[in-house]
């Protein structure tokens, strides 16, 4: 568990950046250069899942082994052959993208994005190495040096993609060129990680040895040992089913990169305009993400936690587990779906200088809650061991958003396209909660639905008034206050109402009980301010 609260912490904070570096790069480039960034990212992310998702894992299992066995040099083959894997892959990928860039543009609909494709492409030459390295110090049970490479890694990907923003910004160079510079953070990023890892792996110095050629007297004897052709075999059968799992959720990305072009362009739009649109459609993701990165960070500790409980054959216990992951997911998904979808419009002015899109970021919204649960029921299903039922799953939602998007989008533009990943993602949560009934008896309980809904909405109607009332007073009493401070005050405040608003009702309903309060630590002082509030029923013990 510390080890996955360390990897859980470093996700967290590199998603973060990863996530909010988004909003900089439309403010200044524009919606054309952040819809060119946002066409190309997905399909390097799914390359890149492809050259290294599964085999770190694979390598830290295989690792942990060998070193329980006292085999430390069969731990540095598992390396060795590992490196050999991922360094062919990515080789590949990287040729695939860099030689095949203008085919992949073309097939995307839109030209513009083939500089941008050969930048990132540089990252699948560094990334492997790196995925390994990582793999063995977990392997190893020292969470450290990945967390600690993650955080580095998203920090200079930032910083190289504002430097290089800001800098051909300064040059006036044309959309493709700074969306290309954006992507090129991906590259230097990773060579940042790499040095993290690479200044891990000296300082651990009897692995060292074994890889430069030195004596290590922690050898198995050669009868017990396993050759690396069967390492190879090995690797590849442990980590290619964790691989194809892992793609999925990018494809679901990869789906609107090859559709939404193409019908957005059949509407008529030039593809600086058909750029435009699709960065107008991606203004809301970076903030649903946000909500979904807090289900990843809590999947981290479920899968053990009900994989134990399923080892010991405690049936109870993994229901009781499954059915309170799921009672949080809605409690902290519903109102950050209602408040992004009612300050839609206040949000956008404060984080993208416009209301451009504001429709479309409301309907995204909901995909806070379907994301969410998808991740949660995902990982619940995974300790049950249902491995393969998430994926699978996935993989219907993107040919249902393929779909979807080709009966929308020419009629209702990117708002069809907002409506087909909202019914995606809950079709993916429906089929997870479903096989989540099957394998562990959990199922949602109408009472942790309906009270945390029943909040929502209450929040959501004060929000409304609030905001009527507020641009009301603006017009009368200050109508020179610039859009966006007027629209940043708005939010803030609508935020802050909305939170306070939501946690009264679901108290005062009983979505959330003092009897679960008081499990929270040092939660006494909360509770005495709240039973002071009168926000707690008199009832209650």
């Amino acid at each position: 568990m510390k080890g996955a609260a360390v990897l859980g912490l470093a996700a967290m904070a590199s998603k973060l950046i990863g996530t909010l570096q988004k909003i900089p790069l439309q403010n200044l480039a524009g919606d054309a250069a952040y819809g060119i960034y946002n066409t190309v990212y997905p399909f390097y992310v799914l390359l890149l899942f492809i050259s290294s998702a599964g085999v770190p894992i694979a390598v830290s299992k295989m690792v942990s082994e060998r070193h329980a066995l006292g085999d430390r040099s069969g731990a540095q083959d598992v390396v060795k052959v590992s490196l050999f894997i991922l360094s062919a892959s990515g080789l590949a990928g990287f040729l695939l993208l860099y030689f095949g860039a203008g085919l992949i543009a073309g097939w995307m609909g839109n030209r513009k994005t083939e500089l941008a494709i050969q930048s990132v492409s540089f990252a699948l030459l560094i990334v492997p190495m790196m995925s390994v390295i990582r793999g063995y110090f977990q392997g190893l049970g020292d969470m450290m040096p990945t967390g600690v490479s993650q955080v580095i890694e998203q920090l200079i990907r930032v910083a190289t993609m504002l430097g290089l923003l800001l800098w051909f910004l300064g040059q006036h160079r044309q959309d493709e060129v700074i969306a290309a510079g954006a992507t090129f953070g991906s590259v230097t990023g990773a060579l940042a990680g790499l040095g993290v890892m690479l200044y891990y792996w000296a300082r651990h110095h009897r692995s060292i040895r074994s890889v430069i050629g030195g004596k290590d007297l922690s050898v198995m004897p050669e009868e017990r040992r396993i050759g690396r052709k069967q390492l190879a075999r090995t690797i590849l059968a442990y980590s290619i089913p964790i691989c194809l799992g892992s793609i999925a959720l990018p494809i679901l990305s990869i789906a609107d990169s090859f559709t939404m072009p193409r019908l957005l362009a059949l509407q008529g739009l030039s593809e600086t305009g058909v750029m435009d649109r699709f960065g107008e459609y991606n203004r809301g993701l970076p903030l649903t993400q946000l909500v979904a990165m807090l289900a990843s960070s809590l999947s981290v500790a479920l899968v053990p936690a009900i994989a134990k409980a399923k080892l010991r054959g405690d049936k109870s216990a993994v229901r009781t587990q499954a059915d309170g992951a799921m009672r949080m997911t809605w409690l902290l998904t519903l109102p950050a779906a209602a408040g992004l979808a009612v300050l839609a419009v206040p949000i956008n002015v404060m984080l993208y200088t416009n209301a451009e899109g504001s429709a479309t970021m409301a309907l995204l919204a909901l995909t806070a809650v379907f994301s969410s649960l998808n991740i949660i029921s995902g990982a619940l299903l995974q300790g049950a061991g249902a491995v393969k039922a998430p994926a699978v799953h996935l993989f219907a939602a993107a040919a249902a958003k393929i779909g979807l998007n080709l009966a929308l989008i020419p009629f209702f533009g990117i708002d069809g396209a907002a409506a087909a990943a909202v019914l995606a993602f809950a079709l993916a949560a429906a089929l997870n909660l479903r096989a989540l009934a099957k394998h562990t008896g959990a199922r949602t309980q109408l009472r942790a639905l309906i009270r945390p809904a029943a909040a929502a909405l209450a929040m959501a109607a004060v929000l409304l008034a609030f905001q009527l009332a507020w641009n009301a007073a603006v017009s009368a009493a200050a109508p020179e206050l610039p859009a966006r401070l007027n629209m940043t005050a708005l939010a803030l405040l609508g935020i802050a109402l909305g939170a306070a608003v939501y946690g009264a009702v679901a108290l005062r309903t009983r979505a959330v009980t003092e009897a679960e309060l008081a499990r929270v630590p040092k939660s006494r002082k909360l509770l005495l301010i709240l039973r002071k509030l009168r926000f707690l029923p008199p009832s209650q013990t």
